[in-house]
């Protein structure tokens, strides 16, 4: 545990903005580690406060030779890199907004982010080069695309070349205000487009500020981050921690289950945070007792593991972990285990200070201490929640209601008041009248020994509503890569003996892996979409489907 100096955080009034909030750590310890990169090819890149503070500002003379300007949105296509940080960093210095998208999205995900968003450029990598460049022709507000890093077609189009040409003094612009858009983070789709969350300058300190205090953050504690940059996780709980308290990242190009202990030992990381599936892949990575010589210190995680895996993790690694809930709506997480006193990981935890967190029924009214309800938060619109969703006024409406924002997550409290998550409130299955929650299902069959990782979904059926389909990723069998002998048979009957009949599954697939976002988040609609017409071919009798690869 690190036990270094702290350094103040600032003062969590929304006064402050990512602008002032550099400024004052480049003068305060210029000399500092803010960051390393490392591209995992075997090259590893460091910058101080006061260079990344001196990079930031040739990035921003860039923008505005490009034509941004205060308002203005730009695009990062963008894997984890340097140029990601500076390019967020120099566009909040003119007043613009960074939208960073997913590295998958494909051409006609892309034009829809780039024509919302009304962005004026494109910054993304050679690999993906073409592909901008074709979403830049159908989009009339976007004017040039620029390439980050090695690759770049062309000179006029390399940033690192035209970056080097821009001073390094700060460019003068009217500053921001705290409640200035600094961002637009798109959320997962499920059945709609996605929708634009609006991130303030204000968001991204409440955000640091409460992670920072959440785990005793220090400047001598340095957060290993694998998650993506374009997602919020990465930038809310990591960058952002790290930034308020004087901390340093170890940045890495993207997760490596191999490599993610031999990168902590390294770098010297501190703090990380992750997700239960990048938790399930360390898990499976062959057993090495070295690797429990880490620092890390705390782990954050959200979503779910079994008790199994969790005293395996600490067997292993020895690495506290902290699960949390919070969305990329809520900026920090609203609801986290205590880093000190009792910590219930297969809870996700406590009201975080700053928060007020509650569960309601579908009239806003409390629900007591053992019921279901949905998780509602109260806060600021523009500081310690989303100022809203971009050219949506009516989700705006429906998910920020006096005061309250809307989670569409379900989860009870325990007598001591923590939290457990129950299901998203459109992923309950109805189910002959019943509620069944997908995720308590889920929870049984990844206990069997023979299944890595599943999802349970709900399908149409004429008769009963919906019929419940388990989608299953067998374990690998002992010593190859081959998947473990599990069959239809053996998951009915492990559910039958764990679950009332009406939640028993109708129907069992097998997959040799589950579709998920960047920050491992299971892509349901894409299973429902897939298994609808499968299920549905086999009838809405009584029986149970045949088991299909």
């Amino acid at each position: 545990m690190s036990t270094g100096h702290r350094v103040p955080l600032p003062a969590g009034d929304g006064t402050r903005t990512l602008v002032a909030l550099l400024d004052a750590r480049a003068r305060a310890t210029p000399e500092a580690p803010f960051f390393v990169f490392d591209d995992l090819d075997g090259h590893v890149t460091g910058c101080t406060y006061r260079e990344f503070d001196r990079d930031v500002n040739r990035t921003a003379h860039l923008l505005r030779r490009l034509g941004v300007g205060r308002g203005d949105t730009i695009t990062l296509l963008l894997a984890n890199c340097p140029e990601f940080l500076t390019l967020w960093f120099g566009a909040a210095r003119l007043g613009a907004v960074i939208v960073p998208v997913n590295t998958a999205s494909s051409a006609a995900e892309l034009e829809y982010l780039v024509g919302h968003s009304e962005s004026r450029l494109i910054f993304t990598e050679a690999d993906r080069f073409d592909l901008a460049d074709e979403v830049r022709g159908r989009c009339a507000r976007v004017g040039e695309v620029v390439v980050c890093g090695a690759g770049a077609p062309s000179a006029d189009v390399d940033f690192g070349l035209r970056v080097a040409e821009c001073p390094e003094s700060p460019p003068e612009a009217d500053a921001p205000s705290p409640t200035d858009e600094a961002a637009i983070l798109y959320t997962s789709g499920t059945t709609a487009r996605p929708k634009g969350v609006l991130v303030t300058h204000a968001n991204y300190l409440c955000a640091g500020e409460t992670v920072a205090r959440a785990v005793r953050l220090t400047r001598d504690d340095r957060h290993l981050v694998v998650l993506p940059l374009f997602h919020g996780n990465a930038q809310y709980y990591s960058t952002m921690s790290a930034l308020v308290a004087g901390a340093s990242v170890a940045l890495m190009a993207r997760f490596s289950a191999s490599r993610f202990f031999d990168q902590a030992i390294a770098h010297g990381c501190t703090v990380s945070s992750l997700f239960a599936a990048p938790i399930r892949m360390l898990l499976a990575q062959p057993r090495r007792p070295e690797l429990a010589e880490n620092r890390l210190r705390a782990v954050l995680f959200a979503q779910s593991v079994t008790p199994a895996q969790l005293a395996e993790w600490e067997e292993r690694f020895g690495a506290p972990l902290m699960q949390l809930w919070g969305m990329t709506e809520t900026m920090g997480p609203p609801i986290i285990n205590p880093l000190d006193g009792e910590r219930r990981n297969m809870s996700m935890g406590l009201p975080a200070p700053g928060y007020t967190s509650r569960l309601v029924d579908e009239n806003g009214e409390p629900v007591a201490r053992g019921e279901v309800g949905q998780i509602v938060v109260r806060g600021e619109p523009g500081r310690s929640l989303m100022k809203g969703y971009y050219k949506n006024p009516e989700a705006t409406a429906e998910t920020l209601r006096d005061g309250w924002l809307w989670s569409g997550d379900n989860a009870r409290q325990d007598e001591e008041g923590y939290f457990h998550f129950v299901d998203r409130a459109k992923d309950m299955i109805k189910r002959s009248g019943e509620n069944v929650a997908a995720s308590e299902v889920e929870a049984v069959i990844r206990e069997h020994p023979a299944v890595f990782d599943c999802a349970v979904i709900g399908v149409p059926d004429a008769m009963r509503d919906e019929a419940i389909v388990a989608v299953v990723v067998p374990r690998a069998a002992e010593g190859g890569e081959s998947p473990a002998a599990l069959t239809e048979d053996d998951v009915l009957a492990w559910c039958r003996e764990r679950l009332a009949g009406f939640r028993v599954p109708q129907f069992v697939r097998f997959r040799a892996e589950l579709p998920r976002t960047a920050v491992g988040k299971i892509r349901k609609h894409v299973l429902r979409a897939e298994y609808r017409s499968a299920a549905g071919a086999e009838g809405s009798g009584s029986g149970h489907g045949t088991s299909a690869a």
